[in-house]
């Protein structure tokens, strides 16, 4: 009975093993995935500097006002 050798005898092919592409995991969309209730989620979001500066004016708490004022329109749209 024959053994295979654990490596590759001819150098070209021990390359072309090692540098296969790898099968690629299915990853959920964003668009498919589900938040979870009242959880916060990081974004990144471009706003004219004046409405910036007026929603800051305030103080601490300008993200939590404009979470309100959006809040507040997508009732209001409805």
């Amino acid at each position: 009975m024959t053994r295979t050798p654990r490596r590759a005898a001819n150098p070209l092919d021990a390359a072309e093993a090692l540098f296969k592409p790898a099968k690629k995991v299915a990853q959920a969309s964003a668009v498919g995935r589900r938040a979870l209730p009242n959880v916060k989620e990081p974004v990144t979001l471009k706003l004219d500097s004046d409405v910036l500066a007026y929603l800051q004016a305030d103080g601490p708490g300008w993200q939590e006002r404009i979470n309100d004022a959006l809040r507040a329109a997508m009732k209001d749209d409805r």
